[in-house]
């Protein structure tokens, strides 16, 4: 479930990552200090699993389930996974195609024939992103509800009023409106409701035991609450799970997910015929896949966004290696970049752990930055404020998010890769993100 919350641009779908070389073994104290490193600077909070030829190999918590309680993350903390849903869904999609219940081909009208275009949206186009229905988590209106409790008929409303966004088949847009529907889909079909499909189709059969549809977190069930750092751990907002469905509603945990997509490609969950249609890219969608390349090899898998959560599920068949993070601590260093870091040191690649070197800058001299920014190159304007000690920036329809001072006049929020440098006496800011730099002038 992509819940946008990160600035400026869209965290990428495609994970970026050095040129890697399987190896045998791997220096295990270097991949411990990285992650305590992230946890000691309060970088991130949350749990790593790699498995390899079907056995765990390195695992590891950081930080808190219950910040507020103080309740340490381990190895059974069960965590959203967002997007990651999507995988479930979509094997539950193929299972029913498999077993001659559902029709790839067949028209969405089938199901639903109030959503725009039913009648041309295929089964299969929604699997891959080519519907063309629109995307709700997108708009304005989506932060005034998410936390509301919503049944499919009103969901089913939402969707119908975003209408369609191209011509199905003509292009691929990643939308959560193609799985919440899919998930409505596989409870018609199995006549059972998503929860009690996911556990008979899915769990029992990769033995998940602690994979499920996710509702308000219980500290008592060793469920996660997620948190953005902002001068200590600041609780985020909980989307009430009826929404996100299919789309994005499971909980679990890394070593669930590891297990998950094991089953998976060994033919356990649903065919390798099957598999190899999943796996097939159009416009850089499968069918509820990302490839994740690199060098000469190729990772499967997908990556999830809901509230503070953040995640990324993994599978290179070459080496037979799943990984699997979940996190509940939003700060500046990116789930893209912790894998990044910790499959370089799974690899024996060459890798510096970050020292996460910031200065300390009064709240008097915050001061010398605030104000609205636009810009000539860019149709949106940055609101720069301060919260306490810590300076804020907010785009124009997005969340605001921290900033951490790296040098004079120079901050950076590294899960977006953006920098921000200022000239306070010309009243300028300069954004620097991915390889652009874009020119601001305060109003």
């Amino acid at each position: 479930m992509k819940k946008t919350h990160r600035p400026i641009i869209a965290i990428a779908a495609t994970l970026l990552l050095h040129s890697l070389s399987y190896a045998q073994s791997f220096n295990q104290a270097k991949m411990d200090s990285l992650f305590s490193a992230l946890e000691s600077k309060d970088k991130a909070m949350g749990s790593i699993c790699i498995r390899q030829n079907g056995k765990e190999i390195y695992r590891r918590s950081m930080g808190y389930s219950f910040a507020d309680l103080q309740k340490k993350a381990g190895a059974s903390t069960k965590y959203r996974i967002g997007s990651i849903t999507k995988m479930f869904t979509a094997t539950m999609v193929l299972q029913l195609a498999e077993e001659k219940k559902i029709d790839l081909a067949a028209p969405l009208a089938r199901y639903f024939s109030r959503v725009p275009n039913a009648a041309k949206i295929t089964i299969r186009q929604m699997l891959q992103h080519h519907s063309g229905i629109h995307n709700f988590t997108d708009d304005e209106a989506y932060q005034g509800y998410m936390q509301q409790t919503k049944s499919e008929a009103e969901m089913l409303d939402i969707i119908v009023k975003g209408g369609s966004d191209f011509e199905p088949g003509t292009k691929g847009a990643y939308s959560n409106a193609n799985y919440v529907l899919l998930g409505y889909i596989v409870e018609k079909v199995t006549k059972k409701p998503y929860a009690k499909a996911l556990q008979e189709r899915v769990c029992s059969k990769a033995g998940l035991k602690n994979t499920y549809m996710g509702g308000k977190a219980e500290a008592a069930k060793d469920e996660s609450r997620s948190y953005e750092y902002r001068n200590g751990w600041q609780l985020m907002p909980e989307t009430d799970m009826s929404i996100p469905g299919g789309a994005g509603g499971i909980v679990s945990t890394p070593g669930d997910l590891g297990l998950f997509i094991e089953a998976l490609f060994a033919g356990k969950l649903i065919s390798i015929a099957s598999l190899e249609l999943m796996k097939t890219m159009q416009d850089d969608y499968g069918l509820g896949m990302f490839v994740f390349p690199f060098d000469d090899k190729r990772a499967y898998g997908h990556n999830g966004g809901i509230d503070g959560f953040s995640s990324l599920l993994g599978y290179i068949p070459a080496d037979k290696l799943a990984f699997a993070y979940c996190g509940n601590g939003s700060s500046s260093f990116s789930t893209n970049d912790i894998a990044i870091g910790a499959l370089s040191i799974l690899y024996n690649k060459p890798y510096v752990i970050p020292a996460f070197n910031t200065i300390t800058v009064s709240t008097e001299q915050l001061d010398r930055y605030t104000g609205t920014y636009s810009s000539k190159q860019l149709p949106l304007k940055i609101t720069i404020s301060k919260e306490g000690a810590t300076l804020v920036a907010q785009a124009t329809g997005q969340s605001a998010f921290p900033l951490e001072a790296t040098a004079t006049d120079q901050f950076r929020f590294d899960a977006a890769g953006i920098v921000l440098e200022f000239k306070p006496d010309q009243k300028e800011m300069t954004l620097k993100q991915g390889g652009g730099t874009f020119l601001f002038t305060r109003e």
